[in-house]
C-alpha cells in the first residue's frame, strides 16, 4: 500500500470516528437545549395559571391550543403534592394524529381542593429543528471530509512527485552504463535532502565501482605474472640438469600448488566480475549448440572414465553472456564427470526454459551449503568454488538453480524463466 493511500485511510477512519462521536454529542446537546426551552415555556404557563388562581380564586378553563393543552384532575387532600417533567404524546386535533410532546405535571391548591395540573406542549417542531440542524451539520461535515480526501489525493500526489522521480532514477541506476542521478527542483526540504543524498550516494558508488574494477584488472595481471614467472623458472630448473627423485617430488608438489593457486585466482576474479556485472558481452546464446560443442570437448574424458552420455536437446536460446554460458555448462558437466563413478552415466535434458543434468555418483546428497564459497565435502579435491560460480551466474541473470537426489542419482536443474 502506498504512503498516500495509507495516510488517506488513516485520515478517513479518524474523521469518521470523530464525526460519529461529535455527531452524537452534538445531537444530545441540541436536544437538551430545546428540551430546556420547552421546560421554561411550561414553567411560564404554570406561573400564569397560579397567578390566575391567586387573582380570581378559581381555575382557568381547560384549554386546547394548536401546540399546547391544559388539563385538570381533582385529587384527594391526602395525596402528596408533586411537580415533574416528562416526555409524552400530544394529540394534534388539526392533523388528527399523535405527536411527541413534553408535559409539566404539578399540583395546585384552590380553596379546599387539590388539583393535578397537566400542561403539555408539542415537541414536533423542536425535534424537526434538531434533525434539520443535525442533517445540515452532517452534510457540511461530509462535504468538508470529501474535500479533504480530494485535496489529499491530488495535492499529495503532486507533492510527492519529486520523491517518485528520484525513486525512478534510483531504480534505473546502472553502474555498468555509468548512469547519473539528476537533482529535481522542489521546495520541500526533506525531498531536497533526499535528492542530495541520492546524488552523493551515486557518486560514491561509481567511485567505489571504478576502484573495484581497477583492482580487479590490476589483480588479474599482477597475480598472473608472478605465477607465470614461477612456472617458467620451474621449467628452466628442470632443464638445467639432472635432479634427484626427492627434488622431483618437491617440484611436482610446487607445480600442483601453483596450478591450484592459478585456478583459485581465476575463480575468485571470475566471481568478482560476475558480482559486479563486469562481463557485458550479452547476446542470444544457442544452448543446444553450446552443449553439443561442450560434449565434443568432454568426449575423451568421458571415454577415459568409461561414462555413458545421454542427451535430449530441444531448441533453446537465452540472452546472456556467451562466456558465462560456457562456464556454467563447463562447471555443471565438470562436476558430473568429477564426482561420478566408473561405468556411470550422465544425462543432459534441454528444453526451451530449462537445462537438467543427471548423473550417477557417490551415495550421499548435497546440501545448500555446497553452493557457498569454499564449502566442500571431506572427499572433495576441488576448491569449493564451482557450485558458487554456478549460483552466482544464475543470480546475475535471475535464473533458478535447484538440486535433488533421487535413487542414488544427482540432478542439477537450471530454470531460465524464473
Amino acid at each position: 500500500m502506498k504512503l498516500a493511500d495509507r495516510y488517506n485511510r488513516v485520515n478517513l477512519i479518524t474523521a469518521l470516528i470523530v464525526l460519529l462521536i461529535t455527531g452524537i454529542i452534538y445531537y444530545v446537546v441540541i436536544h437538551f437545549i430545546f428540551t430546556e426551552k420547552l421546560d421554561r415555556d411550561l414553567t411560564v404557563e404554570e406561573d400564569e395559571i397560579k397567578q390566575y388562581v391567586a387573582t380570581y380564586q378559581k381555575l382557568p378553563l381547560p384549554a386546547s391550543f394548536l401546540d399546547q393543552q391544559v388539563q385538570y384532575k381533582l385529587l384527594n387532600r391526602d395525596d402528596k403534592e408533586s411537580r415533574f417533567f416528562k416526555n409524552t404524546t400530544y394529540y394534534n386535533s388539526k392533523e388528527k394524529e399523535s405527536e411527541p410532546g413534553r408535559s409539566l405535571i404539578t399540583t395546585l391548591v384552590q380553596g379546599n381542593n387539590l388539583y393535578e395540573v397537566t400542561i403539555t406542549k408539542s415537541r414536533l417542531e423542536a425535534d424537526d429543528l434538531v434533525q434539520i440542524i443535525l442533517l445540515i451539520t452532517l452534510g457540511v461535515t461530509c462535504l468538508l471530509l470529501l474535500s479533504l480526501i480530494l485535496i489529499n489525493r491530488f495535492v499529495l500526489k503532486r507533492l510527492w512527485m519529486p520523491f517518485y522521480a528520484i525513486l525512478e532514477q534510483m531504480k534505473a541506476f546502472n553502474l555498468v552504463k555509468m548512469s547519473e542521478i539528476k537533482l529535481n527542483s522542489t521546495d520541500v526540504d526533506e525531498f531536497k535532502e533526499l535528492n542530495t543524498s541520492a546524488v552523493q550516494m551515486a557518486l560514491r558508488v561509481r567511485q567505489d565501482y571504478k576502484e573495484l574494477k581497477n583492482f580487479t584488472d590490476n589483480a588479474s595481471h599482477e597475480m598472473m605474472t608472478p605465477l607465470a614467472v614461477i612456472n617458467s623458472k620451474l621449467d628452466t630448473l628442470l632443464q638445467a640438469g639432472p635432479i634427484t627423485e626427492r627434488q622431483g617430488v618437491l617440484m611436482e608438489d610446487i607445480y600442483n600448488a601453483i596450478n591450484r593457486l592459478t585456478k583459485l585466482n581465476q575463480s575468485l576474479l571470475l566471481l568478482t566480475k560476475i558480482e559486479n556485472n563486469l562481463i557485458s558481452d550479452v547476446q542470444l546464446v544457442d544452448f543446444r549448440e553450446v552443449i553439443t560443442e561442450k560434449c565434443r570437448q568432454f568426449q575423451e574424458i568421458l571415454k577415459k572414465e568409461n561414462l555413458s552420455l545421454n542427451i535430449n536437446l530441444k531448441p533453446c536460446e537465452i540472452e546472456m553472456s556467451r562466456y558465462l554460458a560456457d562456464i556454467l555448462l563447463n562447471n555443471l558437466l565438470g562436476n558430473a564427470v568429477k564426482y561420478n563413478h566408473t561405468k556411470g552415466f550422465i544425462t543432459i535434458n534441454l528444453d526451451n526454459d530449462f537445462i537438467e543434468i543427471i548423473n550417477s555418483g557417490k551415495n550421499f546428497s548435497l546440501t545448500d551449503q555446497h553452493f557457498d564459497r569454499f564449502f566442500k565435502s571431506a572427499s572433495s579435491e576441488g576448491m569449493g568454488l564451482g557450485l558458487a560460480i554456478i549460483k552466482q551466474i544464475c543470480t546475475l541473470y535471475n535464473f533458478s538453480v535447484t538440486y535433488s537426489f533421487f535413487q542414488e542419482n544427482h540432478c542439477f536443474k537450471v530454470l531460465f524463466k524464473n
